[in-house]
């Protein structure tokens, strides 16, 4: 079915909307991450995000998605994805994971970051890192005339090259334009050369989600937060790109990705 499936392709205007809508999520995950720090709740970190992307001309899209209550989604420790902003205070040795969305004038931007809370064991740090990385060099092999699960595999590629993490099965990256979730889905695993045609004015959302331990997860009752299942930690990073026919423009990163996909060898698509 993924050969059928309908893609929303953007012209250059759109996409440059786009990156409007990119640079609000972009700006505020940098002052989140400021802000993110022990003593601070997570409903602290909501209102924050909130201000920061309705000063900026954007409209948060978190926000009553499906009758999600906050403008971001907090996940901490063993929380993988969807965490509702409460009352939570964050410790030192905490980790959070911060997606955040935004639209300007009917575009969509997605993003999301992990931070440490002071200092961390290792194996920690070395989860984020992977994670990170893993989630550029997806970005990175998507080529024009490449297929979606190109990326997929670079993902999965450059994990298990790095250690034993779990790699969630039942989310993935998405599509992205006038909706925030919108085909096709782009998966954390898979063999290249699947899936709808990477072609210039498809936009995606990249975002890997690793643990330290198993890829069993379970959601809550609250229908939206999702735990690890062995109660392993958990980390998630995710940006926005589009293709110009240049390559890879990374729509909520501040330098649109021009140094991460520089040192990565390949060629940067915005401007």
């Amino acid at each position: 079915m993924g050969f059928l499936t309908k893609v929303q392709i953007k012209t250059p205007e759109q996409i440059e909307k786009m990156r409007r809508a990119g640079l609000v999520v972009g700006e505020t995950l940098e002052v989140l991450r400021a802000a993110a720090r022990p003593g601070v709740t997570l409903l602290e970190l909501d209102a924050i995000a909130e201000d920061s992307i309705r000063s900026r001309g954007g409209v948060p899209s978190f926000k009553g998605y499906h009758g999600f209550p906050g403008s971001i989604c907090a996940s901490v420790d063993e929380v993988v994805v969807h965490g509702i902003p409460g009352s939570r205070v964050l410790k030192d040795g905490d980790i959070i994971s911060i997606d955040c969305g935004a639209i300007v004038d009917g575009w969509h931007g997605d993003a999301a970051i992990t931070v440490a809370m002071g200092s961390v064991p290792d194996e920690v740090s070395e989860l984020m890192r992977v994670t990170e990385e893993s989630m550029w060099r997806g970005i990175a092999a998507a080529r024009l005339g490449g297929r979606v699960t190109d990326i997929s595999h670079a993902i999965e590629t450059y994990v298990e090259s790095q250690g034993d993490y779990g790699i969630l099965e039942d989310f993935s990256g998405h599509g992205i334009g006038t909706e925030m979730h919108m085909e096709p889905s782009v998966f954390n695993y898979g063999k290249p050369g699947k899936g709808p045609k990477l072609q210039r004015g498809i936009a995606l959302a990249v975002e890997p989600m690793l643990t330290l331990g198993g890829p069993e997860v379970t959601t809550l009752d609250d229908d939206w937060t999702v735990v690890t299942d062995d109660g392993s930690w958990a980390a998630h990073f995710e940006h926005t790109f589009a293709l110009t026919s240049n390559g890879a423009w990374v729509l909520t990163a501040l330098d649109g990705g021009e140094e991460m996909l520089g040192k990565l060898g390949v060629p940067w698509g915005g401007h």
